[in-house]
């Protein structure tokens, strides 16, 4: 697409015109005034509010777009930008000379540049423009009862929760470092109906989409009467405006000034502490005076030095709702486990903690850095144990092998990381064997503990750290946890502390 300037305003050309110019090349874009008199599309009003969508993502003809363009409604912004030579993406931020390419474009008639790293949400380049609104929102009517849920928080709980309520009233960020299983999800709950009440559009995000499938029904069931809108790969509620929304972090790529209020759970969780184009993404989507809610169980060492050095407001739940301690990992040496593996051998204390189970008839996971050595793993198990299985990231059965286990038709499931979070069964030990391997972070240790001693009925679990050698993450997610133990016995949220 290509564009012309005249009387101050945009004008979009089919066509290569001498005097048409790509959007990327125009330095500053005017935008109309907003017409009172002019009827806006309401449809247009509900897929564009507080988005940034490319024009082939509209199903409106570009006449009728633009007539809103025209009477002010609807915003043009480059999504190439350029500082100096140096390209940019609008919508993914990215700067990697690497992630951007050219090709011979029908659409403006030049050799255009594009960028990569965000391709699979449509092609941006040179002579796209990202599209808005800029008109007011669609009107939301919400009922006199907001939320149904009515539950009891915990005084842990409870604290974070007035936080939260808090932060979001007041715009601000804030932290919430919760224990596994210390029930973030309802702490959320009064500052989301408090945003609700102040006609506040909110949003939850989070890294994964089994977190988001998960949060979607707990959501629903907690707020029965109103829109909520389930965004992840392939999901059907895209273009639903609601005043709720569950996304996935990459799903906010889409979005540009749209919310008041953004909770990214599970903050320290893969992509996104690796992928840049998120953490942007996440500040895109609020609007520029808003609050931001981070949850996580396992803060990155530069933000738990922030905390400790009043840099970052945070508040902590040290202690499961069910008032036990976390159960706290036992360090066990179990020589070159690799190289025995590799002759079809477990170490032997290894296979004496499995077998032990097995025969208590107590449910397990065994935590693997790589998954050719679950794999040799998997038969020599299966010795003890026919039923045991294996999963991992690219497994096609992973659901069902996981479902299997909560059905506690599988004794012990041998797992990579990808189980690390966003799991509970109710009875279960775990164990890591290869706890040095680099794979195994403070954060992705914290998280393999947590998954033991969630259930008020089972409380206690074992966790076991398999070694060949101690290394300084072994050491900092124990303590970690011993922390969190002690600080719950000293804010008397934990009833009794084990030794």
């Amino acid at each position: 697409m290509r564009f012309i300037i005249k009387n101050q305003q945009l004008v979009p050309v089919k066509f290569p015109h001498e005097e048409s110019v790509r959007i990327s090349q125009i330095p500053t874009l005017p935008q109309p005034h907003l017409n009172p008199n002019f009827h806006y599309n309401p449809a247009l009003q509900t897929l564009l509010a507080g988005k940034q969508l490319l024009p082939e993502d509209i199903p409106f003809t570009l006449k009728e777009i633009h007539s809103h363009y025209e009477n002010g409604y609807i915003t043009y912004r480059p999504g190439i930008k350029y500082h100096g030579k140096k390209p940019s993406c609008a919508r993914c931020g990215n700067k990697d000379p690497q992630w951007f390419s050219t090709y011979p474009c029908q659409r403006c008639g030049e050799n255009c540049l594009y960028c990569r790293h965000c391709i699979m949400m449509g092609r941006i380049s040179e002579c796209t423009p990202l599209l808005g609104w800029n008109g007011t929102v669609p009107e939301t009517t919400l009922p006199t009862e907001i939320m149904a849920w009515r539950g009891t928080l915990s005084e842990g709980q409870h604290v974070a929760s007035e936080q939260v309520v808090r932060a979001i009233n007041q715009n601000k960020e804030h932290l919430v470092w919760a224990v596994c299983g210390a029930g973030k999800t309802e702490v959320l709950f009064p500052g989301i109906e408090s945003a609700l009440t102040d006609q506040k559009r909110i949003c939850i995000a989070t890294p994964r989409t089994d977190v988001v499938l998960e949060l979607t029904p707990r959501l629903k069931s907690a707020f029965p009467t109103i829109n909520i809108a389930s965004l992840y790969g392939g999901s059907e509620d895209r273009h639903l405006f609601a005043p709720l929304t569950i996304a996935t972090t990459h799903q906010l790529l889409r979005f540009y000034h749209a919310f008041d209020a953004i909770i990214l759970d599970e903050v320290d969780a893969f992509p996104y502490t690796v992928e840049e184009s998120l953490q942007y993404a996440a500040i895109q989507a609020r609007k520029p005076i808003s609050a931001m809610i981070y949850l996580t169980a396992t803060p990155s060492d530069k933000w738990q030095r922030e905390c400790r050095t009043g840099k970052r407001p945070y508040t902590t739940i040290p202690a499961r709702f069910h008032r036990h301690p976390l159960p706290v990992p036992e360090f066990k040496w179990c020589g070159n486990w690799q190289k025995q593996l590799h002759k079809n051998k477990l170490p032997p204390n290894v296979h004496r903690w499995v077998k032990e189970r097995i025969q208590a008839n107590k449910q397990a996971l065994l935590f693997f850095p790589h998954i050719p050595l679950m794999e040799k793993a998997l038969p020599i198990l299966r010795q003890d144990a026919p039923k045991l299985e294996a999963v991992h990231a690219e497994d096609p059965d992973r659901k069902e092998k996981v479902q299997k286990m909560r059905a506690k038709e599988i004794p012990l499931l041998l797992t990579t990381t990808i189980l690390e979070r966003g799991v509970t069964f109710p009875n279960i030990d775990v164990a890591v064997i290869g706890a040095e391997e680099n794979i195994f972070t403070e954060s992705a240790l914290v998280q393999i503990a947590g998954r033991a001693g969630r259930s008020k009925d089972h409380p206690d679990g074992v966790v076991t750290f398999f070694h060949y050698g101690k290394t300084e993450e072994m050491l900092k997610a124990r303590k970690q946890i011993v922390a969190m133990n002690r600080e719950g016995v000293k804010r008397g949220l934990i009833d009794h502390q084990k030794g």
